[in-house]
């Protein structure tokens, strides 16, 4: 199923690890062009600690769009909400009706592998498709 949008993180899944487990499969790489990919890290920790080991810049190279964190995109206030009948891939924890905008886009739960690997075909993939 083609994607329009990858989101890696938010306020309860953007954890250290799940950014880890993105930027290895990302390195070297670009995303679909295509696909808008946001990274939101949970905390200002992790931020800084993605920052040191290098992640921030694995996900910018990869034409990402990197943002402190915040909440926007996946409660459908901003940075990022779908459109009618966009489609978007997710490491939130909810994907209700109009969470992330329109009512009639579709939000796909998936783990940090899966929607980095996504990102770069364009589609929901399985991320041993990429490796």
């Amino acid at each position: 199923m083609k994607i329009d949008q990858a989101y890696l993180g938010s306020c309860t899944n953007g954890r250290i690890e799940d950014l880890r487990i993105a930027a290895e499969i990302l390195k070297g790489r670009k995303i679909n062009p295509e696909v808008r990919m946001l990274v939101v890290p949970a905390t200002k920790e992790v931020f800084n600690q993605a920052l040191k080991e290098g992640l921030i810049e694995i996900f910018e190279k990869a034409d990402c769009f990197v943002c402190g964190p915040t909440c926007g995109a996946c409660l459908g206030g901003y940075m990022g909400i779908l459109a009618d009948g966009e489609k978007c891939v997710a490491t939130t924890n909810r994907n209700f009706i109009g969470r992330m905008g329109h009512k009639n886009s579709e939000v796909y739960l998936a783990n940090p592998a899966v929607v980095a690997a996504s990102a770069l075909e364009g589609r929901i993939v399985d991320p041993r498709e990429v490796l």
